[in-house]
This record gives C-alpha cells, structure tokens and sequence, in this order.
C-alpha cells in the first residue's frame, strides 16, 4: 500500500511539473520575440545619449578663464579614440530607442520637472500615436552623428566642431516634440 501511495504521489507531482512546463513552453507558431528590452528610453538617454554627446561636444571648446585661454581639442590617438568610441555610443543609442515595446521609464519614475515636462506616460502615448516622427528624429540624431564620426575618422578638428550643432539640433527637436511640447507652443507664440 505505501509502496502504491508512493508511486501515486510521485506520478501526480510528475504530471503537475509537466502541465506547468506545457504552459511556460511556446505555443507551436508563436516565435519568441526577437528583442529583450531590459533598459528604458529614459536609461538610454541617461546611460548613452547624454555622455556621447557631451564628449563630442566637450572634445572641442575654448575655454576662457583667470589663468588664460586653453583650446582643448583631441590631439593624441587615445583621445580620438576616445571621442570615437563616444560616437560609435551615441549612433547605437539611436538604433536602441527604435526597438518595439521599449517603454519611456519605469512603472511609477516622474518627469525630472513636472511643470515643463511631460510625464512618461504621456511621452510613450505620444511615441506610439506617431511612430514615424519617432522613428525620424532617431534617424536625424543618427545622420547628424555621422558628420562627427566622419569628422573623427579624418581627425577633423574644425569638422567635429561644427557637427555638434546638427546633434543638438536633432535632441531639441525631439524633445519640443515628446519632452516637452508646452514649450514649443510657447516658443511659436513669441515669435509670431
């Protein structure tokens, strides 16, 4: 008898772990998602957009001060290979954002400053109405980052200096779009 209760009990918890790995198998036809998006439009942004462009940005500025003028500029091999590096960061950021069901932020983060920004939810909601515009200031920020890459490969200085223009302008204008669009409103109206 106890021998039967045994090989009941194991029999029934054999076929329970089976039926709960039925149900975590794939459906026959479903594919597994290509993408496992694990960081946040908002992480990117912080992790990657952000610091490669202030180092492109940064790596070329006169900077005026009580000791004199220093032109800082890229001038050994490891420093332009750290500006590329940077560069080559910031155009796989851009491919980054465009993954489907990449959300803004997490559950619950806040809009750094409520009153001029829109909250997360209300970005994403306006991300997924106009997917084309989303997809086209990424492509921008990525055309525009080019012209420095280019610029750093040639070993540029003057051209990475003039390229970070077109990376700003591609930021500004997505974020008056998404970020926060009141501002661009209010922009419009003083200047009409």
């Amino acid at each position: 008898m106890r021998k039967y209760l045994f090989f009941a009990l194991v029999s029934i918890v054999i076929l329970a772990a089976s039926g709960c790995t039925a149900k975590q198998a794939q459906q026959p036809g479903q594919q597994e998602p290509e993408f496992r998006t694990t960081a946040t439009i908002k992480d990117i942004m912080d992790s990657m957009v952000d610091p490669g462009s202030d180092v492109i940005w940064d790596s070329v500025e006169t900077i005026v001060s009580a000791k004199g003028t220093e032109e800082k500029m890229p001038r050994t091999d490891e420093e332009w290979k750290n500006v590329r590096n940077h560069a080559i960061m910031l155009l796989e950021a851009t491919n980054l954002l465009l993954i489907p069901g990449r959300h803004v932020a997490k559950p619950g983060e806040k809009a750094e400053d409520p009153k001029v920004e829109l909250a997360p939810e209300q970005i994403e909601t306006l991300i997924n109405q106009d997917r084309a515009s989303w997809v086209k200031f990424a492509h921008g920020l990525h055309d525009a980052t080019i012209e420095s890459f280019k610029a750093i490969e040639k070993k540029d200085v003057e051209g990475l200096l003039n390229s970070g223009d077109g990376i700003d302008k591609a930021c500004e204008s997505c974020h008056l779009k998404y970020w926060y669009p009141n501002e661009a409103k209010n922009l419009q109206q003083q200047t009409q």
